[in-house]
């Protein structure tokens, strides 16, 4: 592995300056980690994307307090009207819930997370719910505020009292509007803005690893996780995909990337990859969670191949090392 690492890094040259990558075995326990270049394991850098599966831990949480199901509607909770009452959490978390994928607001500072909701409310959908997936940002901030509504707390807030407080993790780290720069916290982009290092990731991750049942904690239900790791409409036409321009068979679940054969059935592989490189991924059949983490200036197809290929690349060596 830490040959392939410094290989990669040299390959790209100047536009990689430096990655980690940390492995954590079944029982929490690091078992490999490697610094190339300028990165470090308590470099503190937005993650992008994989922000999404922190924040459905989050969503799964307030579900778990019966505030919210998978089938809660955009009408019941927000009011919307229309066929765009008919969109579900599971819709939302799934990025089927036909809204345009992708809204200015979500990256606008200064403005409310419930502004920007409002935003997007008048916005014309693509498609009916459940039919098309589209990946993007909007779908995750209207989930957002669905919590925001029903539980009368912010979204960093609930993230504070769900995760980041239980486990000890510094105020510096949560979402913002815009994370590479740690400016704004009344629209944070759920989606993408969460601020973390690899050392402070690894315990929210390890919380999703074993299903929001870890040292004594009890974080949404292991039945919402299985259901993370399901495709829940296999029949949808794919829109808007990263990995698809990847040539990638991956679908998706709720917040996650599914990475099997099988994802209407469930997937042992799940990963979370982010626009700037950061990308973790589990593989709960294994035994393990892995985390590459990185933050590149580039925020294009090239970064995210780069950290994808990578990953993929990885995973068989690491299921050597631990024998399996």
């Amino acid at each position: 592995m830490t040959t392939l690492l410094e290989a990669r890094v040299a390959d790209a040259g100047t536009s990689v300056p430096g990655l980690g990558l940390a492995v954590y075995d079944s029982q929490d326990r690091k078992v490999y980690e490697h610094m190339v270049g300028d990165f470090a394991p308590d470099r503190r850098v937005a993650v992008a994307s994989a922000s999404k599966m922190i924040a459905g831990t989050v969503l799964f949480e307030v579900i778990r307090q019966g505030h919210l199901s998978l089938d809660s509607t955009t009408g019941q909770m927000l009011g919307w009207s229309g066929d765009k009452a008919n969109i579900t959490l599971r819709h939302l978390l799934s990025f089927t819930s036909g809204l345009q994928n992708e809204h200015l607001c979500t990256v606008q500072a200064g403005i409310t997370l419930a502004d920007c909701v409002a935003t997007i409310a008048s916005t014309n959908p693509v498609a009916p719910p459940g039919t098309r997936f589209d990946y993007g940002s909007t779908h995750l901030h209207v989930a957002a505020r669905m919590a925001e509504v029903t539980t009368g707390k912010s979204w960093n807030t609930l993230f504070r009292e769900t995760l980041a407080t239980p486990l000890g993790l510094p105020e510096d780290v949560t979402y913002f509007t815009r994370p590479r720069q740690a400016q704004g916290i009344t629209n944070p982009l759920i989606a993408g803005g969460l601020r973390t290092s690899m050392n402070e990731y690894a315990p929210l991750f390890a919380l999703v690893f074993h299903k929001g049942r870890q040292a004594g904690r009890e974080v949404g239900t292991p039945e919402l996780f299985d259901a993370q790791a399901r495709e829940p409409f296999p029949g949808v036409v794919i829109g808007n995909s990263p990995v698809k321009d990847l040539s990638l068979p991956f679908r998706y679940g709720l917040t996650a990337w599914l990475q099997c054969a099988t994802p209407a059935e469930g997937c042992d592989v799940i990963s979370s990859p982010g626009a700037f490189g950061w990308t973790p991924w589990m593989d709960r059949e294994a035994g393990y969670y892995a985390i590459l983490g990185m933050q590149l200036d580039r925020q294009d197809e090239g970064v995210v191949g780069f950290s994808v290929n990578l990953s993929g690349e990885l995973q068989p060596l690491i299921r050597a090392a631990l024998g399996r």
